[in-house]
């Protein structure tokens, strides 16, 4: 009786992992239909309305799988991983200002990591269980998109790692933000 209960065990956890992983990976999504559409307020303060095709048309593979899919993209084979330049960092589909670099560490994850928002009201948190327990997923507000997730192993002042996927962000330079609409954000910075 105990072998069969031992076995029994094994296989449920092994189901458990494989349904678990596939959550953290995005990877099995792809025949799940969210809803057939998702409207997305711009910062402009536009709003557009796209189809899941929209968006399998406007997004690059990694870019739909992370932002639509809660997927993550490979550490250190990312755009903005080792990005040092000054700027600020926008959702991908609503434009709405997230992080910025003055805010942005070398976290050692292969992954952009903040110590906090730029705009708190922009970022949305919710648990995600995985199959390391609890973790608080990120998305944007205006967007819904998934960003990645914060951990509590971050470094002074806020003790936080906000982990981003850099397919889910676009960078604006901040010889750039003036021109975009970003104006406001340049006090931001010290130099």
């Amino acid at each position: 009786m105990k072998s069969v209960l031992y076995v029994l065990g094994i296989a449920l956890l092994a189901v458990v992992g494989t349904l678990s992983f596939t959550k953290l990976s995005g990877e099995g999504k792809e025949d799940m239909e969210r809803t057939n559409e998702l409207t997305v307020k711009k910062y402009n303060g536009d709003k557009i309305t796209y189809t899941d095709q929209d968006l399998k048309e406007l997004l690059s593979p990694i870019q739909y799988k992370v932002t639509q899919k809660d997927g993550t993209e490979q550490a250190f084979e990312n755009e903005y991983w080792d990005n040092k330049e000054e700027g600020i960092y926008v959702d991908l589909l609503s434009g709405e200002p997230l992080f910025s670099s003055e805010n942005k560490y070398k976290s050692g994850t292969g992954w952009p990591s903040f110590t906090k928002p730029l705009v708190e009201e922009n970022i949305v948190t919710k648990k995600d269980p995985g199959i390391f327990g609890m973790r608080t997923e990120v998305r944007s507000k205006e967007g819904d998109a998934h960003l990645g997730h914060v951990f509590k192993d971050g470094p002074e002042p806020t003790g936080l790692r906000y982990c981003m996927n850099s397919a889910a962000l676009e960078f604006i330079p901040k010889g750039e933000m003036e021109a975009r609409g970003y104006g406001a954000f340049l006090d931001e910075f010290k130099s």
